[in-house]
């Protein structure tokens, strides 16, 4: 008997023709020579092409169908639009990929995956990469397309390299500006324009400190892509990656929780991406802030009811790079009416308001996180009766800090900060992983 081991023959399932009610084309700068056979075929076959302007102008006259150009706002006329040629063959077109921060994602989203066939072209992001030779899986995006510069600032790190997708021909001025705003004036900027297309154009390499002012007739392209290596300024305050970031980060009137607690408390909540946080009490907006740094996925709602403090959470989130974050002025639990469910819910002030923890509480789906600090006696014999009845973990987090004392040195200790982390679960019993359970 032969001791070789035995032979495999692959076998390859033959693809299924598309049956998909949208076939969605990626296309670029270089407009219809660039897009492979099979892209051609579904727009030369189509009904229908659906595009931006400057999309439908890219191509030939051989393709037949009705062109119709997106109105603007492109996502609630999408399910309309569709509809009004139901039983057609549609095409759709998109710039470069269609599901990397394209049209795609809502077409998927209202449609359903399988109702749509995607024929991808490389996107702005890949040639930018190859024009600068930089691996792709080690620089970051940041899409500004219908979004806030202000959320560029979460990705600053030094040394970083980020790929900066433009609204328009406006934008590498407001990075620039942005950049020096937060302290990354001396990072290297470059603007990649009509990427992969005839008038492609690489401006050349200047600091956003000497980045120059807009002039009327001469800014880049609409079409352009801004590659950010970030450098951080001598002395420029240091913002890292994780939960507790300087006290100095933050406007605030003393209501913030303290950097080491601070980082305590994000640690007991766990965000998790996509995951939303409500922030009751919102003080200075120091959760929701890290929270939603943690991830761009993560999600916050800020409850504060003082307007004055409201407004400078707002600020706070816009400067540290999550202008999403959404601030509810008003005081709770009447304030949570209406507000989505929470994965993770902090309460940071207000624990002696009737019925705020239980309101709490029940809007938390089984497997959310609660998590409460106080520092008074008051709201701590709140928090010990709520784990006697729900389970959970009861910790101190006291913290000193080294002072001068005479011509010597001591230590000035914080309030205590009492805090009660949970988890709930189906039963609404179940204390964290590896803590104490309910006191009986």
């Amino acid at each position: 008997m032969s001791s070789r081991p035995p032979r495999y023959r692959a076998v390859t399932a033959a693809r299924p023709a598309p049956t998909a009610a949208v076939t969605v084309v990626g296309i670029g700068a270089d407009g219809w020579e660039g897009i492979p056979g099979t892209s051609r075929k579904a727009l030369l076959g189509a009904d229908v092409v659906i595009g931006a302007p400057r999309q439908l102008d890219l191509l030939p006259p051989e393709c037949g169908g009705e062109r119709v150009p997106w109105p603007s706002p492109l996502r609630p006329a999408v399910p309309g639009l569709l509809a009004a040629h139901a039983g057609r063959r549609i095409a759709v077109l998109a710039s470069g990929d269609p599901l990397f921060y394209g049209i795609g994602r809502t077409l998927a989203e209202v449609l359903g995956a399988g109702s749509v066939h995607v024929l991808p072209h490389p996107s702005s992001v890949s040639y930018a990469c190859a024009r600068l030779g930089w691996p792709l899986e080690d620089t970051e995006v940041v899409t500004l397309v219908g979004r806030p510069t202000a959320r560029l600032a979460a990705a600053l790190h030094d040394r970083r390299r980020l790929l900066v997708l433009s609204a328009d021909a406006a934008t590498p001025g407001e990075v620039a500006a942005l950049l020096r705003d937060r302290g990354f004036g001396p990072s290297r900027m470059r603007v990649l324009e009509q990427l992969g297309g005839d008038r492609e154009r690489t401006s050349g390499e200047t600091s956003a400190d000497d980045w120059p002012p807009p002039h009327p007739g001469d800014g880049p392209d609409p079409l352009n892509v801004v590659a950010v290596a970030c450098r951080r300024a001598p002395g420029a305050l240091r913002l890292g990656a994780v939960p507790g970031l300087p006290d100095e980060a933050y406007e605030h009137d003393g209501q913030l929780t303290k950097r080491h607690v601070r980082a305590a408390t994000l640690g007991a909540l766990a965000p998790a991406p996509g995951e939303l946080l409500w922030d009751v009490g919102g003080g200075s907006g120091s959760i929701a802030v890290e929270w939603m740094r943690t991830h761009p996925a993560c999600r916050a709602v800020t409850v504060e009811r003082d307007p004055v403090r409201a407004e400078r959470i707002v600020r706070n989130a816009e400067r540290l790079g999550v202008p999403g974050l959404r601030v509810v002025t008003g005081a709770a639990p009447a304030a949570l009416a209406g507000l989505p469910r929470p994965d993770a819910v902090f309460v940071g002030g207000g624990l002696t308001a009737p019925g705020l923890l239980d309101a709490c509480w029940e809007a938390l789906p089984a497997g959310g996180r609660l998590v409460a600090n106080t520092v008074t006696l008051e709201s701590e014999a709140l928090l010990a009766d709520a784990r006697r009845r729900h389970g959970g973990e009861l910790v101190r987090l006291a913290v000193a800090h080294a002072v001068p004392v005479g011509g010597f040195t001591g230590w000035r200790q914080a309030m205590p900060v009492t805090q009660w982390a949970v988890h709930k679960t189906s039963d609404s019993s179940e204390a964290v992983p590896g803590t104490a359970g309910a006191d009986t």
